[in-house]
């Protein structure tokens, strides 16, 4: 889905899809060359990493697998609730393996802490991150992202896996929404 679909309700296009693209091709190609021979695990946090782990993981050039958990600490709002709860959990032992946890954004960094921490405790050889998209201004909690992608104003993006209430996931480019829609005037 383009913009041009939801245009009535987004207020500016903030990546586009080829600026996506490429700085997913720039990291991918550094994971690559630093976990060259290593087992790697990619993690996504579902929903709003599949769009970011799916095309990350085409743009590698090492053999990898990947495994998938549903955290929530939002529900339908647009504030984290600061508590985390797993809705579904890996289908696989973590211990000793390395892991490369993959986001969409990192915001409040409270649940990215709090599954790193998880990893680790699980007997992770190693836990790292790659985020596509970060808000500094938003930080609580100080993660250690590692492979990074944009930083970005505090704003209400969506697009590429983000969502608003369910919605938006499939753009396919990271855009502002307008404050009316989540805001509900």
């Amino acid at each position: 889905m383009q913009i041009a679909d939801v245009q009535d309700e987004i207020d500016h296009e903030l990546i586009t899809k080829a600026q996506i693209a490429s700085k997913i091709h720039e990291v991918a190609a550094r994971v690559s060359k630093d976990y060259q021979g290593r087992d790697l695990l990619l993690v996504a946090v579902l929903k709003g990493a599949v769009n970011t782990i799916s095309a990350f993981s085409q743009a590698l050039s090492i053999p990898v697998q990947m495994d998938f958990m549903s955290l929530s600490s939002y529900g339908s709002g647009t504030e984290s609730s600061g508590t985390i709860a797993i809705r579904q959990d890996l289908s696989c032992d973590v211990r000793g393996r390395h892991i490369l946890i993959v986001e969409d954004i990192v915001d409040s960094g409270r649940t990215l802490a709090w599954l790193v921490e998880e990893l680790k405790r699980r007997g992770a050889a190693s836990v790292e991150i790659f985020a596509l998209l970060e808000k500094p201004s938003r930080r609580e909690v100080d993660v250690d992202v590692r492979y990074r992608g944009y930083e970005i104003p505090d704003e209400f993006v969506v697009g590429f896996g983000l969502d608003y209430d369910e919605r938006f996931r499939n753009l396919d480019s990271i855009a502002v929404l307008k404050p009316e829609v989540y805001q509900g005037e």
